[in-house]
């Protein structure tokens, strides 16, 4: 099956937009197939600000009406107790505010930007998409992740090229709780390094510590460029680390 053909068998879907490279080239096809998609964007709390500027910005671009559904996970006490299991119970929680807000505007059909290189074994949130029946036509139509950037290059899309993004609830070990106050500090940190002109990292938290996880590409600048990172971490971390195990 091609993207073609499912939208001419599913013309009226309801699109979960997050603003990265995977769902921001479905929207692109859903548009180029004449479809009459509803495009949803969940607000949950757990997303940096950048992530909904892109959504919006690339909505604005293709000239489609962004509809925002405001979702606070911090109001989930067993999510933000932050269990092996939260990744799927949010999930789960978005989908649904989702669905039911889509219904309501007339669409049946939900789907996501999941892809053919996504793995359900390191992806909780992909069980919350099968108990709730969202489909993945980029999945069901073998499109990888490679394969999307190419083609959303092609279409001239800001996003292709975005590094693949987790929500900033994963910078924080399982098990330690969640609050808005230590999201809020991990994101300006992240924020922070990114000023540096590193894209592809994370901050995680360790022991009430800032680990920096950067690709293996980048260990030796990140080394070299110690003092500035440490400069550009500590207003919100009191002790910075490199990690040496690289982020995969």
């Amino acid at each position: 099956m091609t993207i073609e053909e499912f939208f001419k068998a599913n013309p009226k879907p309801a699109i979960a937009f997050s603003g990265g490279t995977d769902s921001a080239y479905l929207l692109y096809e859903a548009k180029s197939c004449g479809a009459d998609a509803g495009v949803y964007y969940v607000r949950t709390g757990f997303q940096p600000e950048f992530e909904f500027e892109d959504a919006v910005r690339l909505a604005e671009e293709l000239g489609i009406k962004l509809r925002v559904i405001e979702y606070s996970a911090f109001e989930d006490e067993k999510i933000c107790e932050n269990t092996a299991e939260r990744c799927y119970l949010c999930k789960k929680k978005m989908l649904l505010a989702l669905k039911k807000r889509a219904a309501e505007d007339g669409f049946s059909t939900v789907i996501d930007g999941t892809n053919a290189s996504d793995d359900g074994g390191d992806r909780p949130g992909m069980r919350a998409l099968a108990e709730l029946g969202v489909r993945s036509p980029l999945r069901e139509c073998g499109l990888t992740k490679s394969e999307t950037r190419r083609l959303s290059k092609a279409a001239g899309l800001f996003t292709y090229n975005k590094p693949s993004y987790a929500c900033l609830a994963t910078r924080i070990p399982t098990g330690e709780k969640i609050t808005p106050e230590l999201l809020e500090k991990t994101e300006k940190a992240e924020a922070a390094v990114r000023a540096l002109g590193f894209s592809d990292f994370r901050i995680r938290v360790f022991n009430g510590a800032s680990r920096i996880q950067v690709k293996s590409d980048e260990i030796v600048r990140a080394a070299e460029m110690a003092d500035k990172l440490c400069a550009a971490v500590e207003p919100y971390f009191d002790s910075v680390l490199l990690d040496l195990s690289v982020r995969r």
